[in-house]
Formats: C-alpha cells, sequence, structure tokens
C-alpha cells in the first residue's frame, strides 16, 4: 500500500521490499484517473505508454534502485519539452512537436524517472494564479473554491494531490514558489542558470528558471542535482560555484513593520511570525531588514522594461494569432509594445541602482526569510480582478531572479482558514545546498505535513544535514539550554543549535538533588508511555566535544538518547539510582517548564 504522497524514500522503500515500477505505475493509472481536478494535465501519457516505459526501465536496470531515481514518476509543465508529447504553453494554436527532450528531462530520464504527462499552467508562463489557460483552472488541493497558484499550476497540484513524486515547473516572477506555498509543497527554485533552459519555452529568457516541486527539501535537492549541470545549448547557462552561509552565528533577514504587507490576511501574517519563531529557536539570529529596494526590484519586472522579453518570446507568433491569446495575458504581452531600447536600458541602470541599495541590506543578513506569497483568492475573485491580485502574489517574489538570488520555498503551517501558508529562504547566487539545512528545518519544524496529507511526516531518509564540518551532535535537556546557566559551555566553544525536538516517550526526567545550578536526570524506562521530554540538539566542534564530555560529573553521562522522530543521538543520562526519591517533573515535558514553574 503506498503512502498518499509519493516521496522518494517512500517509493525506494517500496521497492527495496519487492515492489516493481509497473506495481507504481498502476497505481499512478488508477489515481490519475480518480483524480477530481480534470484541469491538472494538458497531455497524459497515455496508460499503455506508461506501462512501457516502466517495463524498458525494469529492462535497463533490473536491480531496485540501482539508477537514483529508478522507478520514480514526475510531470513536466507544458512549456518543457518532452520529446513524444506536444508543447503547448497552454495555447492550443502554438502547439509544436519537439524533436528532443528538453535537456533537464533527459538528465531525469536518463537516471531513471518515469514521465507521466504534460501539466497545466498559465499561459506562456505569464502569471501566479494559474486560472490563465485554455484547458482550466486546476485548484487547491485544500478548497477547490481558491486557486491553485501559477504559473505552475498543474505541477505543483499534481504532487500535493499524490499523482507524481515530483513535478518540473518554471519560475520567472515566482511561479515555482508560489503554487508550492498554495499546495502546501516544497518549491526549489535555484540560481538563474543552474539548470539549462534548453528546450524551454522562454518567458523572460534573461532571467527564467527551471524549478522543482517536491513533497521535502531532501527530495528536491536531489534531483535538482541530477538535472543541473553547465549546458552549452543555452546561452544563459552558468557553471556552479557553491557558496556557503556561516556555520554558526546565522544571522536571518525578516521584513522591517514598514514593508509587511499581507493584505488584510492575519492568517499568513501569524503563519511567518511562527516561522520567525522556529528559526530563533534553530539558534539563527533575526534581523530586520528594509525590502524597499527589492520591492522596487520587483515592480520592474512587470512595470519595467522586462515586459518586452515576453514579448520577445512570442513576438511573430502574437502578430498572426493574437486572438488565440488569455485576454489578460494578451493585455500584459501586448504592454511591451510601447517599450524603446531607450526604455530597456534606462531599466537595467535602475535595476543596478537597486542591486547596489540591497548591498547594504545583505550587509546586515547572510539570508532572507520572506512570506512564499502575503495572501491567496479565491478563483472567483481572481478571474474578477486578474492583474491586481496577481500583482499582490508576487509581492515578495518578483525581485530573486532579478536579483540573482536561489531560493526554496517551504510550507509554514495552516491558517484558521484550513489553507497553507509558506516561507521562502532567499541567499545570494550558488547558495542553493547551503540554504537546504535551514529548510528542512523550518519544513519539518512546522509540523504540515506533505502536500494534502497534512499528518504526513518528512522521513528521516530525506533529512538534509549541515556540510560535514566535522562537528558532532549533542543533545541537552537540563541548564544547558538556550538561555540556561550553561549555554556558555556550547556557545563559547564555536556550537551551533541545530533543532529542538523531543525525546521517545519513554523517558522520564526528575531534579537531581544537592546541584547547583540544578540539574535534570534523563532516564529511560520502557514500557513508560510519554509524550517526550524537549531537548535542543547542538553540533560541537570535535576538538569541543572531548572537552566537554570530560567536564561532566557523575552522576550524568553521556549515552544514545532516542529521539521523536525514531533517530538516536548522544545526550546527557543519568544512572537510573541517582533520582530514587528525587522529584520527577516529566509531566511538564521539560526542563524549561520546570524552571519557569519554579522561577515564579
Amino acid at each position: 500500500m503506498l503512502p498518499t504522497i509519493l516521496d522518494i524514500s517512500a517509493l525506494r522503500a517500496a521497492y527495496a521490499s519487492g515492489l516493481t515500477p509497473l506495481d507504481v505505475i498502476e497505481e499512478v493509472i488508477a489515481r490519475r484517473a480518480a483524480s477530481a481536478d480534470p484541469a491538472i494535465f494538458i497531455t497524459k501519457v497515455s496508460d499503455d505508454m506508461l506501462r512501457e516505459a516502466a517495463s524498458a526501465l525494469m529492462a535497463r536496470a533490473p536491480e531496485a534502485n540501482s539508477l537514483p531515481l529508478w522507478g520514480i514518476p514526475f510531470a513536466a509543465k507544458d512549456n518543457i519539452d518532452a520529446k513524444g508529447l506536444p508543447t503547448t504553453a497552454a495555447c492550443p494554436a502554438y502547439a509544436y512537436q519537439p524533436a528532443e527532450d528538453a535537456t533537464v528531462i533527459a538528465r531525469l530520464l536518463e537516471a531513471g524517472a518515469i514521465l507521466i504527462g504534460k501539466t497545466n499552467l498559465d499561459q506562456f508562463a505569464t502569471g501566479l494564479n494559474g486560472t490563465r489557460s485554455p484547458y482550466g483552472a486546476p485548484r487547491s488541493v485544500f478548497d477547490a473554491d481558491y486557486i491553485s497558484g501559477g504559473s505552475s499550476s498543474g505541477s505543483a497540484v499534481t504532487v500535493a494531490s499524490g499523482l507524481a513524486s515530483f513535478a518540473l515547473g518554471t519560475d520567472t516572477a515566482g511561479s515555482g514558489r508560489v503554487p508550492a506555498a498554495f499546495n502546501n509543497l516544497v518549491g526549489i527554485k535555484p540560481t538563474p542558470g543552474l539548470l539549462p533552459n534548453t528546450g524551454a519555452v522562454p518567458a523572460c529568457r534573461s532571467v527564467d528558471c527551471i524549478t522543482i516541486f517536491a513533497a521535502t527539501v531532501g527530495d528536491g535537492i536531489a534531483i535538482r542535482k541530477i538535472a543541473e549541470g553547465f549546458d552549452a545549448a543555452d546561452p544563459f547557462s552558468r557553471r556552479a560555484r557553491p557558496a556557503n552561509l556561516p556555520s554558526t552565528g546565522l544571522r536571518v533577514g525578516i521584513l522591517c513593520e514598514a514593508e509587511r504587507e499581507f493584505f488584510g490576511d492575519g492568517n499568513v501574517e501569524a503563519l511567518y511570525d511562527e516561522a520567525i519563531e522556529r528559526v530563533k529557536a534553530l539558534g539563527a539570529t533575526v534581523v530586520t531588514f528594509d525590502y524597499a529596494p527589492f520591492r522596487e526590484a520587483a515592480e520592474l519586472l512587470y512595470n519595467g522594461p522586462w515586459v518586452a522579453e515576453r514579448l520577445a518570446a512570442v513576438e511573430r507568433f502574437l502578430a498572426s494569432n493574437a486572438d488565440d491569446f488569455d485576454p489578460t495575458v494578451r493585455k500584459i504581452i501586448e504592454g511591451a509594445k510601447g517599450k524603446t531600447a531607450v526604455d530597456a536600458f534606462n531599466g537595467r541602470y535602475r535595476l543596478e541602482e537597486l542591486r547596489r541599495k540591497t548591498e547594504s541590506e545583505w550587509e546586515k543578513a547572510d539570508l532572507l526569510l520572506l512570506p512564499t506569497a502575503p495572501t491567496t483568492y479565491k478563483v472567483a475573485d481572481m478571474l474578477a480582478d486578474p492583474i491586481v491580485l496577481n500583482g499582490r502574489l508576487g509581492r515578495y517574489t518578483n525581485f530573486v531572479n532579478l536579483l540573482d538570488c536561489a531560493a526554496i520555498a517551504v510550507p509554514a503551517g495552516f491558517g484558521q482558514n484550513g489553507l497553507p501558508g509558506g516561507i521562502t529562504l532567499i541567499a545570494p547566487a550558488f547558495t542553493d545546498d547551503a540554504l537546504a539545512p535551514l529548510a528542512d528545518a523550518l519544513h519539518r519544524g512546522a509540523a504540515a505535513g506533505m502536500g494534502v496529507d497534512k499528518a504526513a511526516v518528512p522521513p528521516e531518509e530525506s533529512r538534509v544535514a549541515p556540510a560535514d564540518d566535522g562537528s558532532m551532535e549533542i543533545a541537552v535537556v537540563g541548564a544547558h539550554l538556550t538561555g540556561m546557566p550553561l549555554n556558555h559551555e556550547l556557545t563559547g566553544p564555536g556550537g551551533r543549535l541545530i533543532r529542538t525536538c523531543r525525546t521517545a516517550g519513554d523517558y522520564r526526567l526528575f531534579v537531581l538533588p544537592d546541584t547547583t545550578p540544578a540539574k535534570p536526570g534523563l532516564v529511560r524506562e520502557p514500557g513508560h508511555e510519554g509524550t517526550g521530554l524537549e531537548v535542543e540538539v547542538w553540533a560541537l566542534p570535535a576538538d569541543a566535544f572531548g572537552r566537554f564530555v570530560q567536564k561532566i560529573p557523575a552522576p550524568l553521562g553521556i549515552g544514545k538518547v532516542k529521539l521523536e522522530d525514531g533517530s538516536s543521538v548522544s545526550c546527557f543520562v543519568c544512572e537510573a539510582h541517582a533520582v530514587e526519591g528525587a522529584q520527577e517533573i516529566t509531566k511538564l515535558g521539560g526542563w524549561r517548564a520546570f524552571r519557569e514553574m519554579t522561577s515564579r
């Protein structure tokens, strides 16, 4: 029995237990036929062709999981070429039969993935809402009255509803991030040029990015690494130059009060505030920054001369087929007709002026934490006011490619209205890998599930760990917690907080008598049924770890403690005899709650 969401770890485990790609494809076929949203796909790979693809894979690589994406089903936005399927860009009159696969699709197929179809989009990738298509408007997987987000609408819904493990989108103004937020997914928006655009219909060729929708950050990063790589056929392709972020003392930029705009949506605003608290709990320092120059750069994408790039992409087709365009898309693209070369140069000059202004803001923060979208809308409302409402969706996304940034969008939880919200981590070019551990930790901390399955837990196998710098992890339960008297013994030698979590349920916590400052005793009692105890997992440099452990007084020591997610980590534990007659505080849930109670 496959889970609702077909994350890669789940499929690999199923294959290891004897399931075959043909079995999974039969399930995909059944799910696709039962789907309640008829607007997800523009072209489906036929059932028989899917079975043939699965059989061909098993003949080419008969051993389970012998290829990186062995038997992993995926979908692609229908502005990315796949040989044997038409490319329409959501305009039937524009359709053509590509002679070759897009570079990224060719790489994914070679790695063992199975393409199940081409997905719907805002026509010519012009929009962030998902309603501008003659093939219909895909809907939010949580409420069919609401938009799915665009322009990569069908791609997001495909993954969020459990039809595919991942899907390709494109992103010029936020099309690989906004649909992720509206469907409780991860959106990987690479540094521009990291994934080649060869075989993708351009929107704004100089800033377009192929993107990835996935259930987890780990899945998305793994797929990105397979698809990326320099391609001389793409004039905007770039060779990766990986950039790091600080391993300690990470500074995360958050919106200053003057630039917070949620258009009256208190649900999304509350989710943003909760995400800020989570990033603090992970040990980062939050700093406010001035979003104004970023926002002004964002406005250039549609209100400046860059709209002329959209006209350049379809100029000949528009001249002969204007009536075949979605009316809103046509209005936007035809708005470029009055732009001149002088406007283009002045726009470029203004962008560079704004880029210079953002430099002072980047001196304050190593990365930015922004709402993915400030709000969402019902389909009916979007159709009634398509340009103004669409423009609001891009408030925090439109600048990212213009200013050459990497970004990862992750779920932030659900509002009281039952709809999801999202946050995005953004940093300068080529920080794609460096952003991933924090993005993964924030997704897990939101406890929002994956796609339509709110209760799903991202598997431990997909966890993204920080780059190995020789550090060793240790969990602390008492006086070494953040803000406690002995925390300096961790921060002083360069320790960094990895995450706040809980133990498994069979641990008990006591106050050790005659200790100054007061110390806890953590003891495991198999059979005890509890909710777990709060711990912080820290990373210490290897030499500091050794010195730290040497200082631990009896009856305390270091042992392996099982955490709520099933993993184990070194942690303070106590000899059982030392807690005989000691005050038990297990029911409080952790040392911090005990200290707060006793300080009143």
